[in-house]
């Protein structure tokens, strides 16, 4: 059963309770019913969560979610509160910890794509749909679609798939106002960011958006527009027809099915342990996704 090859143990921290190990964040929770995210350094792929982690990963994704907060505030409001770490936690917490406001969290994965891979490509191949709308014929691997698509999705636990589902799924669970809130705000604020990479050649291919309502407000939560909750490409390299390089964990899954893993991933055993030359691979493609999309030097 696919899951933690090591589940961590939860840190005690004074005055915060734990609520939640995820696959790369811990949730905490402050005596002023506020939210402590914490992003670790884990990394999660084939819906395993490995037993190596990538160094400054949660930093970076940390970093690079407070930077788009602050391109997208006037689309949509954001549950970060301050990034102060709390008393009594560990020094490795800076920069990695969010405390954030509790909202009511909205139980879909709101995804936007704007190019055909992944999922999206695999359904289009059956029925040339995604989440049943329609597309027309002839596209690949990474052809851009005529336009943004909202294509929702079940949040599955650690270990499971999220599973595609069809916008009245969604009206069937949020009711009729929030799905059209929720497709309004999504494809939006993926136009905005598309458009922000696409100056820094970078195409955002697809990402995936959590929300929650602060009372009646409809607000961003989680991460937003990382490399693990985001397929980037860079814009000099794409080619549709095949798969795309991409400023991700590409390195880990393509090592992971090499011979040199020697991993079955259809099988029982968890994955082994990664090597050094591709764990820096990996964090230096998160670093260089910071960098362009920031134009920021990451330190």
């Amino acid at each position: 059963m696919p899951g933690f090859v090591e589940k961590p143990e939860p840190v005690e921290v004074p005055g915060l309770t734990h609520l939640h190990t995820g696959k790369v964040r811990d949730l905490y929770q402050n005596a002023a019913g506020d939210l402590i995210m914490v992003a670790s350094d884990r990394t999660s792929v084939y819906d395993w969560v490995l037993p190596t982690e990538i160094p400054e990963k949660g930093r970076i994704l940390t970093q690079l979610s407070l930077w788009w907060f602050e391109q997208l505030s006037d689309l949509a409001p954001h549950h970060v509160l301050s990034t102060d770490v709390p008393d009594g936690a560990p020094a490795d917490w800076a920069g990695r910890t969010l405390v954030c406001k509790s909202l009511r969290m909205v139980p879909v994965e709101c995804v936007a794509r704007g190019y055909l891979t992944g999922s999206g490509l695999a359904e289009y191949r059956q029925t040339r749909t995604v989440c049943g709308l329609a597309l027309p014929e002839g596209l690949v691997d990474g052809s851009e679609l005529p336009a943004p698509i909202f294509t929702p999705a079940t949040k599955a636990a650690v270990g499971d798939h999220d599973e595609n589902v069809s916008y009245e799924e969604v009206v069937h669970q949020t009711g009729a106002e929030v799905a059209a809130q929720l497709r309004q705000t999504t494809l939006a604020v993926y136009s905005r960011a598309r458009d922000i990479a696409r100056e820094r050649g970078v195409i955002l291919a697809d990402t995936k958006f959590e929300f929650g309502f602060d009372g009646e407000q409809l607000t961003l939560a989680d991460e937003v527009l990382t490399p693990d909750s985001s397929r980037f490409w860079p814009a000099d390299l794409w080619e549709p027809g095949r798969a795309q390089p991409s400023f991700d964990k590409q390195f880990v899954r393509d090592w992971l099915t090499s011979p040199a893993a020697a991993w079955d991933r259809t099988g029982t055993l968890p994955p082994p342990a990664l090597p050094h030359e591709i764990v820096e691979s990996t964090r230096a493609k998160y670093v260089e996704a910071y960098e362009r999309l920031t134009g920021l030097s990451w330190s």
